[in-house]
């Protein structure tokens, strides 16, 4: 565990502040969508942004909308790894479709979504809680 936010303790994880974890947010382009519904967990994988403090992302009709139609609650994370270090940052909070002028504000948001077909429906998650580790890996 960390001595404290932004030093590493000696079991070489360093939990990361939350600049920190924006920080590492704006730097990634793909995150997980963790969603449940009926007490059945379920994960998308998503193209994402971030804009003021928020996660950004397109989806179409389907399985994504019905679960966050249901329960809006969700989790976020984006991650790195590497031989040499693996960062994870989660984000707790609810999801809120966007539309009309709420989706015209953010327009300047760079967001490009990889798998194709239309996605004409931008999702924002609203944080609750943000936290995020740096975890220095063993050597084998």
């Amino acid at each position: 565990m960390s001595d404290a936010a932004g030093t590493t303790g000696s079991t070489g994880v360093m939990e990361l502040s939350a600049d920190d974890c924006w920080d590492f947010l704006r730097s990634q382009q793909v995150g997980r969508l963790a969603v449940s519904v009926g007490g059945v967990p379920d994960i998308f994988p998503v193209n994402y942004a971030v804009a003021d403090l928020t996660i950004l992302f397109r989806t179409a009709s389907g399985t994504k909308l019905m679960e966050l139609a249901a329960n809006r609650s969700v989790a976020f994370e984006a991650d790195r790894w590497n031989v040499a270090e693996g960062v994870s940052v989660v984000i707790r909070g609810r999801a809120h479709v966007l539309e009309g002028a709420e989706a015209e504000d953010l327009s300047y948001v760079d967001l490009a979504t990889w798998a194709p077909g239309e996605k004409p429906t931008l999702v924002q998650i609203r944080p609750a809680a943000v936290s995020g580790r740096r975890l220095t890996l063993k050597k084998r």
